[in-house]
């Protein structure tokens, strides 16, 4: 099966190899590009939690934060980089969402530091009163979109990127709220990640493969 993925080129590489040692033919079509928004050091001291949204903002909080307290991850795949970081995340929900998140967090939260990109969500800032930080932006690039059988989004901006250049093959996305963003957009889910992270994928990819 031919598997388009869409991560950005510098974070494909674990993908790439899973699928094809599967004995699948991937073709790699960034669509969004990171940039950081600050290279400034973040004192995270008199915080009681530092929540963190994505793999991305893993990254940041990594290169950048000093005087950590506990974190808070949004699911397995930014918990699974954190710790790749060597940051142990104190807290991660059953439903991997920022509504999930928001649903299990401890009560009271205390003062919490919420880390997310540019123009994040404000249900969860607000409810839990913190201190928003954004980390990153993220840009929508608009490469010509290659052929292939299912493309593999993970994340809400790459299905928006992946419909914006026409893309029309069947998606894999990582969860709900990448499914209910591509939709949104046209695009035919045909197969959705049962944990929210690189196993989740390839099994959701795996899944579509025994069905054709």
């Amino acid at each position: 099966m031919k598997v388009i993925v869409t991560r950005p080129r510098a974070q494909a590489g674990p993908l790439v190899a899973r699928l094809e040692s599967l004995g699948h033919s991937v073709v790699e079509c960034p669509l969004i590009e990171i940039e950081p928004l600050s290279d400034e050091p973040i004192d995270a001291a008199g915080y009681d939690w530092v929540i963190v949204t994505s793999p991305n903002g893993a990254d940041e909080v990594a290169r950048r934060a000093r005087n950590l307290p506990r974190v808070a991850a949004v699911g397995p795949g930014t918990a699974e980089r954190l710790r790749e970081h060597g940051i142990e995340p104190a807290f991660v929900p059953r439903v991997s969402s920022q509504d999930g998140l928001l649903a299990e967090f401890p009560r009271p939260p205390g003062r919490v530091l919420f880390t997310a990109a540019e123009h994040a969500r404000r249900r969860p800032i607000d409810e839990l009163a913190a201190d928003y930080l954004p980390l990153y932006r993220t840009r929508l690039l608009t490469p010509d979109p290659p052929d292939g059988d299912v493309v593999v989004l993970a994340s809400g901006s790459a299905a928006r990127a992946y419909a914006a250049v026409g893309g029309a093959a069947a998606a894999v996305s990582i969860g709900p709220e990448t499914s209910r963003v591509a939709r949104s957009v046209g695009l035919e889910v045909v197969a959705e990640a049962g944990t929210h992270d690189l196993d989740g994928l390839v099994a959701a990819v795996e899944a579509v493969a025994s069905r054709v």
